[in-house]
């Protein structure tokens, strides 16, 4: 197996990126990149840690991500699963890269840049929903910013709702949870209980 194991070699097999693709890269949030952040519902949250890396999707309602200034961003952590797989990183490694996605929008946006983690009072019930707020926020200096192009998206037709897959179509997550516990949880009731569960701790 032929394997690419230096970046000389990775450069010779690609090239070098053109001018569209470095131009758009700076460090500071645009008027442009601020209308990608402010429409998007949903975001990647990537992290590291000793014990490697982790991927978190973050979805709320739309332009959830605070522009706080031109090199900070600030993102609520609403409720969820309490693993805080990303945000027990944060706190050991502060690298942080986000995926924007806007639905019907092929351009993605990408930051990157270092974060942590601010459980301030005001700051806390500054981003409250239906009076509820988050337990911690991440604040992000930028390092990095800049919008990816639609290719990926078009390829996949992520927005073709002519392509979406019934759920019905894969094992739901009852039936994942009843598999891999041998039957001590999930399973029917579980799917059927989780909607009316999901609403009531939204937030």
């Amino acid at each position: 197996m032929s394997i690419i194991s230096s970046v000389e070699q990775l450069e010779a097999l690609y090239g070098l990126p053109g001018e569209t693709s470095t131009v758009k890269e700076v460090d500071w949030i645009t008027p442009q990149y601020r209308a990608y952040i402010e429409a998007s519902p949903f975001l990647a949250l990537a992290t590291a840690g000793p014990e490697g890396l982790d991927c978190s999707p973050r979805g709320d309602l739309q332009g959830f991500v605070r522009i706080h200034d031109e090199r900070t961003l600030m993102l609520p952590d609403r409720r969820g699963n309490n693993r805080v797989d990303s945000l027990r990183n944060i706190v050991r490694d502060p690298r942080v890269a986000l995926l924007f996605l806007i639905p019907g929008v092929g351009n993605t946006l990408r930051i990157n840049g270092r974060a942590h983690l601010s459980i301030e009072p005001d700051l806390l019930d500054s981003f409250a929903v239906e009076g509820k707020p988050p337990r911690s926020v991440m604040v992000m200096q930028v390092d990095a910013i800049y919008f990816q192009c639609a290719r990926a998206l078009v390829r996949s037709e992520l927005w073709n709702s002519a392509r979406h897959r019934p759920p019905k179509d894969l094992p739901s997550a009852g039936d994942i949870l009843a598999a891999l516990s041998k039957g001590r949880v999930g399973g029917e009731a579980y799917d059927k209980e989780w909607p009316g569960r999901a609403a009531k701790t939204m937030w």
